[in-house]
């Protein structure tokens, strides 16, 4: 979809032509005068099928349907700009709805919003659940992976699914995780004729003509063996799937902190080993984004699938050698160097595509590569900082202390 332009409000076209209104189950039942007025005079009314039935007492204009793919649909919604349109959403149009998108495209004082009630907040409602103690999270149109960060015993979620296979698969993917005895209940059609609620737990999950609306409630509770993210930096190295080419969990904690994740921003993963820096950046914040950038075909297989074990399967992979595989990336906001820094043009390519006041660190753990940051320290200023760490291990019939190959670590921010 072409990038369009947001409108100037000081002109006609910056005048309210845009209505957005939520709508829900119970059809014209739910919406106020206001809303209704407005459906009945819009020369055109946007919408999927299932908001243009519930609606079709109301509708008096054109109905035009979305559009495969949607971004057609954003696009003649914009082209109309300036005469008077209404757009049928679910629920809030602003929580994972139409509006979110409209509103990258259309200024707000071009828009009229009347928001329903979300699938959320009716959900809440049923079971009396404080929304604000509670995980909300959508899977519609997103892969169920993303629920794993959330899976902690206690913990209470509610969770938007696609079609009437989202209860069954999300149920598979807790029993897998170790979450089998969490109770789920399933809310289908909310607000309208044939809602209704149903409870199983995952384990024993065999719910049967699903309504395609529905939306699942999780209580969870963990059984032995659960796969749990805790939500430090530095997770055990067992959670990882690698071969031995990862940052250790003591001085991943210590290289993250170094990175110091802030809200929206984009890693570089330059080397990512076993992909474990990338993953635990984007797990500090759902704002964050990576790129892992690894030469090895076998690696950068494993860091999608840990990724996704992870429940961040967006991070992005890129198979290929620094510095070309770095050309044509967005510029990133922080870069890690863990691996082949030491190799010609690599800390050169790494320096040049950082965004000015963005953070470098990078490790060494060869002679060449703490050369290297030697030099750099000694010509750009920054930190530099030896980490030393020693575990326990059997000596004879006691224990002693085995060190680990020392860590040097270079930390700069670029003027």
């Amino acid at each position: 979809m072409r990038d369009l332009p947001m409108a100037d409000v000081s002109s006609p076209s910056g005048q309210r032509w845009l209505t957005i209104i939520g709508i829900g189950e119970d059809g014209p039942a739910g919406l106020g005068e206001e809303a209704k007025r407005l459906i009945a005079s819009a020369p055109a009314v946007f919408g999927g099928a299932r908001h243009h039935a519930l609606a079709a007492s109301l509708i008096t204009g054109e109905k035009l349907s979305w559009q495969s793919p949607f971004e057609r649909s954003i696009d003649a919604i914009v082209e109309r700009r300036g005469s008077p349109v209404v757009v049928l959403a679910s629920g809030d149009p602003f929580l994972y709805g139409v509006g979110a998108t409209l509103s990258r495209h259309v200024a707000a004082e071009e828009m009229h919003v009347i928001p329903a009630p979300s699938a959320f907040s009716l959900a809440a409602s049923r079971l009396g659940w404080p929304l604000q103690d509670v995980a909300t999270v959508s899977l519609h149109g997103r892969p169920l992976d993303l629920i794993r960060p959330h899976l902690h015993p206690g913990r209470r979620i509610i969770a938007l699914t696609s079609d009437e296979k989202g209860p069954g698969e999300l149920a598979a993917l807790l029993a897998a995780a170790g979450f089998g005895q969490s109770r789920l209940t399933v809310l289908e059609a909310l607000g309208g004729s044939r809602e209704r609620q149903r409870r199983t737990t995952a384990a024993d999950f065999d719910l049967a003509e699903i309504d395609p609306l529905n939306v699942c409630a999780l209580d969870l509770a963990a059984g032995e063996g659960a796969r749990i993210l805790p939500f430090s930096a530095g997770l055990e190295d067992a959670l990882f799937e690698h071969d031995g080419q990862i940052t250790k969990r003591e001085i991943r904690a210590v290289t993250l902190s170094a990175l110091a994740p802030r809200h929206g921003e984009l890693l570089w993963d330059i080397g990512a080993g076993a992909g474990s820096i990338g993953i635990e950046w984007m797990l500090a914040d759902p704002s964050l984004k990576a790129i892992a950038i690894e030469q090895s075909p076998e690696r950068a297989a494993r860091i999608a699938r840990n990724a996704s074990a992870f429940g961040v399967p967006h991070l992005a992979v890129v198979e290929g050698s620094a510095p070309d595989a770095l050309r044509g990336l967005p510029e990133p906001d922080a870069i890690f160097l863990g691996g082949g820094g030491s190799e010609p043009d690599v800390m050169d390519g790494a320096i040049a595509a950082l965004k000015r006041g963005g953070r470098l660190v990078a490790n060494a753990v060869t002679l060449e590569m703490e050369a290297v940051l030697l030099s750099e320290y000694t010509k750009r200023g920054g930190s530099l900082t030896r980490i030393d760490i020693s575990r326990t291990e059997p000596l004879g019939g006691m224990r002693g202390w085995r060190p680990a190959m020392p860590v040097t670590q270079w930390r700069w921010t670029k003027g």
